[in-house]
Formats: structure tokens, C-alpha cells, sequence
């Protein structure tokens, strides 16, 4: 089980992004100043770095500047309010291997660190990434979705709630959690785009294949 480093001073993003990487299985440690998170990033401990740029004591990109410089080669995604192409340029630069401006969508974070992991997954066995369940077929690295022998259209956001389903078929779902992995911290808890979205999903993967649970959430049927 890989772990994770959030090198984050906004309490409320850090807790966010620490929730949502433990629900989808990671370990995660919260530091909010730069010269702690330079310490634990240069342990061996974590597989990866989620690290702020404006953080108090050294600002993230010290910390990046840091870790390369000392021969770190753990994989850092920096996630930042700015957003200008100049910052952009610099992360990478630097030695960044990704990066997220904020507001940002908790489906495309957990995208990009599965990426990022993904040599690591593959050294130590085959990852999966074709998902089967109810007749649907997903295939994660192509984009493409399949019900039985037939090819269907689904936006990335449909494709990142159906995989998310997926990855769970047979347990039961909360609104609040399909809209922290799939639509982030941006969007109200009160929305109903989960159950409109909920409903384009049943259209296209057959209308038994979500089944409501009345006052708790969803449910993708094996």
C-alpha cells in the first residue's frame, strides 16, 4: 500500500486530498510548513508528494529545489493557486513531475497520482486496468467503455463515476463521496448533479445496473 505525502498549509485542502486517498486505499501524512515536509519527503517513506508552493519556512519551490538537489527522485505533483504559465514552467522545471493549479477536481488529483505510481505498481506486479462488472466492461487506459459486445460514448466525467462504481461494484455509495472523487471540493454538497449524472449512466449501462439506496446512496449491481 503506497504512502503519500501532503505537503499542504490550507487545513481544509489537506484534509480533502488525505480523504480522498485513503478511501481509494493510499496512506497519507499531513505536514503544513515546507521545512517539515522537506524532512519526510527526503526519508525514503513515501512513494509520492502532493506539495503546496505557498507553504511558511521554505515555500514549495525550495522544497522541490531541495529534494532534487540532494538526489530525491521521488515523484512530486505541486498544487498551487497560481496559476500562471510562468509558476507552470518553473514546477517542472524544477523537477516537478506534474502539475495542478486550484480549485481542482479530486478525480483528475487521483488520476494523476495513480499515473505517477503506476511504474511502481507495474515493477512489483501487473496492474489492472480493464474493469468488468454487470455485463459493462471499462478499460481505463484507452477511454473506452463497453456494454456487451457493444461500444458506448461516455464523458470523462460519466467514465470517472462509472469507474468509480466500478472499482466498487456491490458496496453501497454516498452522494458525498461520488462528489469528493468525481467532482472535487468545488461543488455544493446540496447539488443533485450526482443523480443527474446517476441517471445518464442508467441510460447508457442499462437502468438496473445502479440500484438507488434509499437514504444512503448508490449501488453498481455485480
Amino acid at each position: 500500500m503506497a504512502r503519500i505525502l501532503i505537503v499542504e498549509d490550507e487545513q481544509r485542502i489537506a484534509a480533502f486530498v488525505a480523504k480522498g486517498l485513503r478511501a481509494d486505499g493510499y496512506l497519507t501524512t499531513s505536514v503544513g510548513d515546507g521545512h517539515r515536509g522537506l524532512d519526510l519527503a527526503l526519508s525514503g517513506d513515501f512513494a509520492l508528494v502532493v506539495l503546496d508552493i505557498g507553504l511558511p519556512g521554505l515555500d514549495g519551490f525550495e522544497v522541490l529545489d531541495q529534494l532534487r538537489s540532494q538526489g530525491s527522485q521521488v515523484p512530486v505533483i505541486v498544487l498551487t493557486a497560481r496559476d500562471s504559465v510562468g509558476d507552470t514552467v518553473s514546477a517542472l522545471e524544477g523537477g516537478a513531475d506534474d502539475y495542478m493549479p486550484k480549485p481542482f477536481r479530486f478525480a483528475e488529483l487521483l488520476a494523476r497520482v495513480r499515473l505517477r505510481l503506476r511504474p511502481l505498481s507495474e515493477a512489483s506486479g501487473p496492474r489492472e486496468h480493464v474493469l468488468e462488472s454487470g455485463g459493462v466492461r471499462l478499460d481505463v487506459r484507452s477511454r473506452r467503455a463497453d456494454v456487451g459486445q457493444r461500444q458506448i460514448e461516455l464523458s470523462a466525467r460519466e467514465f470517472a463515476l462509472a469507474e468509480m462504481f466500478m472499482v466498487n461494484a456491490g458496496q453501497v455509495l454516498s452522494r458525498e463521496q461520488l462528489l469528493d472523487h468525481v467532482w472535487g471540493m468545488d461543488f455544493d454538497p446540496g447539488s443533485n448533479v450526482v443523480d443527474v449524472y446517476v441517471g445518464y449512466l442508467r441510460r447508457k449501462l442499462g437502468a438496473a445496473s445502479i440500484a438507488t439506496v434509499r437514504g444512503m446512496g448508490y449501488r453498481f449491481n455485480r
